[in-house]
């Protein structure tokens, strides 16, 4: 009933406000309208190109005809589907996925996957199909970190290729057989192995001759002996050797790092960063003085670490945490207390001195500052301290636990302010400033044509009698 009259008695400009039965209202930090009703379980959204409508926590769904994207969440992060263009990726739970679409050599590629048991894609190019089902067979390219796999019965037998360099392992990862560009390799764990590579030289895409260093190594009842020489043919050649936990060493050029008794005592001399080093252990004391490095850690009482570019320093960790990175034109602080309890963290841009900030007190509130200098503060925010960088936590989830939201524009000048899902909301702008409160049984509208109330629906005030006069006149001028 509430709705019924409502509606009707709006003039053709006037949006509902019944909140947090139903409201409408435009967006003060975009350009665009939304519609929320039935409190923090539905609304519908215009914002530029791109249309929201969503069931919280249950349901979203987002499209932008400017970008060619589709994305839909259910029940995030259990079911997700993403598509740009022709691209399309849809997962259950991580285990369960299809992806494809189209790539620069191919007219389609599909990925099937059902994580760990079964991996197939099709692809207009045959040479790029591959299937692996479970433990017992398997051809697949690019995963886990290489170019090619293959296997039967795994880990009895495997291939991996990755670049030029061919791995054949029994019992993964016990034995093995390696060889590419000047390399040959084996080994045998933990009993014995031993890898060479000769100096290569390969070309670039500019068709530039790059020099690729070999290395040597060798390894007797690992972890009890290895010995190896590693950037052979460069300017930085290094010679490592260990028998843990009695010693390790590396010598080079640019760096020697001697521990004895691991992890309890370590020394290091970093002479291209200009500093030097003691653990005793690591990472519980550390003491570093020098040009590149100016650490002095007692964990987890305190820490002080400085270089040119980054600071890091805690007490009584996790206590307090803080963070600083110097690379201009970026200036990044980070704070954080109780791990993610309270966090604080500000991005700077030192040559036009614009800043992103955003704040955090799980489950308090979230405050952010944009480099436009839009502002907003939600009250509940009980995810967004521990996925702070995921989209689809404030589309699927926000306005279920989101007690007060304001938002500020400074460059529009608008602002507004939400309680309850509209149970009390305020906009202003320039041209207007608007009002509701009690599923709108009161309203107030203040503009360049006059100001107006309304009380249970009913309209009272100039603009509404400049509206009646108007219409009075052009019922006359129709007779």
């Amino acid at each position: 009933m509430i709705l019924a009259g409502n509606a009707a008695a709006q003039d053709d400009d006037h949006e509902i406000a019944a909140g947090p039965l139903f409201h409408e209202f435009k967006l003060t930090l975009d350009s665009g309208t939304r519609t929320e009703a039935l409190g923090p379980f539905f609304y519908n959204e215009m914002k530029g190109t791109q249309h929201t409508w969503a069931i919280p926590p249950i349901f979203s769904y987002t499209h932008d005809p400017a970008t060619e994207s589709y994305e839909i969440d259910f029940l995030y992060p259990l079911m997700t589907y993403d598509r740009f263009g022709q691209q399309y990726r849809w997962q259950l739970g991580q285990l369960l996925n299809f992806a494809g679409g189209p790539t620069q050599t191919e007219t389609y590629r599909d990925r099937y996957t059902l994580f760990p048991v079964y991996f197939q894609q099709r692809s207009s190019d045959p040479t790029q199909d591959y299937l692996a089902i479970g433990p017992f067979y398997g051809h697949m390219f690019n995963h886990l970190f290489r170019d090619e796999i293959n296997y039967v019965m795994f880990p009895i037998f495997s291939q991996t290729r990755r670049k030029d360099v061919v791995t054949d392992n029994w019992l993964y990862p016990i034995g093995h057989v390696r060889h590419g560009d000047g390399l040959k390799g084996w080994q045998v764990l933990p009993f014995a192995g031993h890898e060479h590579k000769e100096i290569t030289y390969q070309t670039n895409i500019w068709h530039e001759v790059n020099m690729v260093p070999g290395h040597d190594s060798t390894f007797i009842m690992w972890p009890l002996f290895e010995n190896g020489h590693n950037g052979t043919g460069s300017d930085n050649p290094e010679w490592v050797q260990a028998s843990m936990p009695l010693y390790n060493f590396l010598r080079s050029p640019k760096r020697d790092a001697t521990t004895v008794l691991w992890p309890f005592f370590t020394w290091v001399a970093d002479r291209e960063k200009k500093y030097k080093e003691w653990e005793m252990p690591y990472p519980f004391v550390v003491i570093a003085r020098g040009e590149g490095k100016h650490t002095t850690r007692f964990f987890p009482f305190v820490s002080w670490a400085h270089s040119a570019t980054f600071e890091s320093d805690f007490f009584l960790w996790p206590l307090y945490k803080y963070k600083s990175l110097h690379a201009p034109p970026a200036d990044q602080q980070e704070r954080r207390v109780v791990f993610y309890l309270y966090w604080d963290k500000v991005l700077k841009n030192t040559e036009t001195g614009q800043s992103d900030r955003r704040i955090t007190l799980w489950p308090l509130f979230m405050y952010s500052r944009e480099f436009n200098g839009n502002k907003r503060l939600q009250i509940l925010a009980i995810i967004e301290g521990i996925l702070p960088s995921t989209k689809s936590i404030p589309r699927d989830y926000a306005q279920v636990y989101s007690l007060w939201r304001s938002e500020r524009n400074p460059h529009a000048n608008k602002t507004s302010q939400s309680l309850l899902w509209n149970l009390y909301r305020r906009d202003t702008a320039p041209d207007f400033k608007k009002c509701s409160l009690l599923f709108g049984l009161f309203q107030y509208e203040s503009s360049s044509e006059g100001k107006r109330v309304r009380l249970l629906h009913i309209p009272f005030g100039a603009k509404h009698r400049q509206t009646e006069a108007q219409n009075s006149s052009d019922s006359s001028l129709n007779r």
